[in-house]
C-alpha cells in the first residue's frame, strides 16, 4: 500500500504543478529573455554596409 500511496503522491505532484520542466523552464525562460535582447539590438552600421555591399554583389552576379 506505500507505493501505491507514494505513487499516487508523485503523480499529483507532477499534475498539480504548473512548472512540469522544473529548472529546465527557468533556464528556457533565461534564453528567451536573453534571446529577445539580442534581437531587439539594432544592427552595427558597419555590418549593415558589408550586408549592403553583399546584396549588390550577388544582383551584379545574376545579370551577368
Amino acid at each position: 500500500m506505500t507505493n501505491k500511496k507514494n505513487t499516487s503522491e508523485r503523480q499529483t505532484g507532477l499534475l498539480g504543478s504548473a512548472d512540469v520542466l522544473g529548472t529546465n523552464s527557468e533556464i528556457g525562460r533565461k534564453l528567451r529573455q536573453y534571446y529577445d535582447g539580442l534581437v531587439s539590438e539594432e544592427v552595427p552600421d558597419r555590418f549593415a554596409q558589408l550586408l549592403q555591399q553583399l546584396d549588390k554583389a550577388e544582383t551584379a552576379g545574376k545579370s551577368e
